[in-house]
């Protein structure tokens, strides 16, 4: 999935990456996740950037199966994701308002943020505790776009081309619905979907997409991704996808 999970038995597979990790290195990369788990910050920062780097060069998917410092796991349903800073990063609000926009990462830099610390749930069973986000509530960009009184929905785009999510516009507006600029109080990284990622607290990690590029409102829901392979669109934690989980907020 777009959201950093292990691959689950029978669930669609992404696309090769290029050459397969060697023998060596796929072990060293073993040693290193075991490592990353107790390692100090920095450490821990240098350990996700080295997994990042090796997945993308992993046709196996075994790397996106280890752990790292942060107890996230990189994972991308594209072949390869381009890599986007403060010089080409760019966010579009459009579809149903009043006042499109585009925004850059030092615009979104510069509005109020919100902090908000909740578990992270995978629907494939995984939990993060207490991992701290940090943006622009996304009602704020809806709010400043003017949204017309015919939109019902949200329809999120990512830079990798490929990946997309919706919520309804009422989901969008919750208090706890982020475009995040910060995760575990450092900015979000490129394995971590950043610049910019959109973060749905009390859902299914999968909602969370990677790679934020362009948010649209639209009339109805449209089902993204994994939706249509499957996943429910309304994905509250422990009500949805056949799980009982406890609630992530």
């Amino acid at each position: 999935m777009n959201s950093e999970q292990p691959e689950e038995p029978g669930a669609p597979q992404p696309p090769e990456r290029g050459t397969p990790v060697g023998r060596r290195v796929l072990l060293g990369t073993i040693g290193l996740g075991a490592l990353g788990v107790v390692a100090a910050p920095s450490l821990q920062r240098a350990l996700e950037g080295f997994l990042g780097a090796a997945a993308d060069k992993d046709p196996t998917g075994l790397t996106g199966l280890l752990p790292n410092g942060g107890g996230f796991r990189y994972y991308s349903v594209a072949s390869s994701v381009p890599h986007k800073n403060a010089t080409n990063y760019r966010l579009t609000v459009d579809g149903l308002v009043d006042r499109p926009k585009t925004y850059t990462l030092d615009d979104l830099r510069a509005l109020p943020q919100t902090r908000l610390v909740k578990d992270v749930q995978c629907v494939t069973g995984w939990r993060v505790p207490d991992t701290p986000f940090e943006g622009v509530r996304l009602s704020r960009l809806l709010d400043a776009a003017g949204v017309r009184a015919k939109a019902g929905a949200v329809r999120f785009t990512c830079f990798d081309g490929t990946y997309t999510e919706s919520l309804t516009l009422d989901q969008a507006r919750r208090s706890d619905i982020l475009v995040a600029l910060r995760m575990q109080n450092k900015d979000i990284g490129h394995a971590h979907g950043g610049p910019v990622r959109l973060y749905v607290a009390p859902m299914y990690f999968y909602k969370s997409a990677k790679w934020l590029s362009g948010i649209h409102v639209t009339e109805d829901v449209e089902p993204g991704y994994w939706e249509h392979l499957g996943y429910d669109v309304d994905a509250w934690v422990g009500r949805s996808n056949g799980r009982d989980d406890d609630p992530t907020s």
